[in-house]
């Protein structure tokens, strides 16, 4: 049986300029470089500068993937951007980033599932792929979530980064078989039910203002580690394969401890796992793809590995994806 999948043939990624680490956040908040390493595993955050824009992230990680993958803006036919920190109420953040690319065919959007919005994104572009809607997408998680910090509340500020990453998802055929390239297995969640542990105290048609950041984090880490395992036993029972048959575990950015925690529940290997988070603090819908663009850049993640990327953001929302590179 032949079938189409959505393969990655490029990775991109961009980081702001400017690194705040610890010790620079100590200077103005009740913190300490040893309090948030050990709760957090960050070390130091990437912050946009004055008048940079999500679309400009976003623009600079989907170059990179283009050219990664050896095509221009003639080849692109969806262009998906998975935010929260968008440039304007509307239009959408993607048909900013389709001007600037100089992409002129086919549909653009945003996607909003705020940390689970790129393993959201991934799914939705590779449907669109699959009933032949569309035949290469570029796939964009981009934040930048210091706009939306409270920089006085030392819980959450500490937390978050900004930064891009992206992927040019294309139409290949397989056989139907965990053998083939491409996406195999997608598996989302969500339960609104728990919108007020993370959540942001403002919008258009609430208070008509941008608002903060709020988040209990204890509860946050108690449902993370439940959620997350839950989702990725789903993909291994769809997919029939075990943790050890993976070859790289790229989890959301946002806690050492919940990854960790997660991974060890499921029994995998510390090894298999990517990190960045020391480095990026939680870039929430950009961390899987700067994480992902780090490996393969750096020669971890090579073609016919079998890579998982999990995700859990407000919402609260979820999911899993396996690919075959």
């Amino acid at each position: 049986m032949t079938v189409t999948r959505s393969v990655v043939v490029g990775t991109g990624s961009y980081l702001p300029d400017r690194i705040v680490t610890n010790d620079d956040l100590a200077k103005f908040v009740d913190t300490s470089d040893e309090w948030i390493v050990q709760r957090t595993g960050i070390r130091q955050r990437h912050i946009v500068a004055e008048g940079q824009a999500t679309s400009d992230l976003a623009v600079a990680a989907a170059t990179r993937a283009m050219a990664a993958a050896g095509v221009g803006p003639d080849d692109i036919d969806l262009v998906l951007v998975a935010t929260s920190t968008p440039d304007n109420t509307f239009p959408a953040t993607a048909t900013q980033v389709q001007a600037k690319l100089g992409i002129l065919r086919g549909a653009a959007f945003d996607l909003q599932a705020v940390c689970s919005g790129f393993v959201y994104g991934m799914t939705v572009a590779d449907s669109l792929i699959r009933t032949g809607v569309a035949k290469r997408a570029l796939v964009i998680g981009a934040e930048t979530f210091s706009r939306l910090l409270d920089w006085e509340d030392r819980t959450t500020c500490v937390l978050f980064g900004d930064g891009a990453g992206a992927v040019v998802l294309e139409a290949a055929g397989g056989e139907g078989t965990i053998a083939d390239r491409g996406v195999l297995t997608s598996h989302l969640r969500a339960d609104g039910r728990h919108g007020d542990k993370l959540y942001v105290d403002g919008g258009p048609s609430t208070t008509g203002t941008v608002g903060h950041l709020r988040m209990e984090g204890r509860e946050v880490y108690k449902f993370a580690v439940g959620a997350v395992t839950d989702v990725i036993e789903d993909a291994f029972a769809a997919a029939g394969i075990t943790a050890d048959d993976l070859d790289w575990f790229v989890p959301h950015q946002a806690n050492r401890r919940i990854i960790e925690a997660s991974a060890k529940k499921l029994g995998i290997a510390a090894e298999k796992t990517v990190l960045t988070v020391d480095r990026h603090g939680n870039t929430s819908a950009a961390s899987i793809p700067l994480a992902l663009d780090a490996a393969v850049r750096d020669g971890r993640i090579q073609r016919g590995q079998l890579v998982l990327l999990e995700s859990m953001g407000g919402g609260f929302t979820w999911g899993a994806v396996l690919v075959r590179w």
